[in-house]
């Protein structure tokens, strides 16, 4: 579920996943392993995650749909 809401969130604020790295601090290929589910984020990537989207950390992990 991380993975598509990840996704999700991205595209709709337009950017790609070279801008959203950038502004994680993280390399473009992180990111790209993130959205398609070949590696886990650890808590505190997960909450600056949420931080920057305005979400909470269970609508990233998909328990929540609000």
């Amino acid at each position: 579920m991380f993975k598509n809401r990840l996704k999700e969130l991205r595209n709709e604020k337009e950017l790609t996943q070279e801008e959203l790295a950038k502004e994680l601090g993280v390399n473009r290929g992180t990111l790209a392993k993130w959205e398609n589910g070949t590696r886990e984020t650890n808590f505190a990537m997960l909450v600056k995650i949420a931080t920057f989207f305005g979400v909470t950390t269970d609508y990233l992990l998909g328990r929540t749909d609000s």
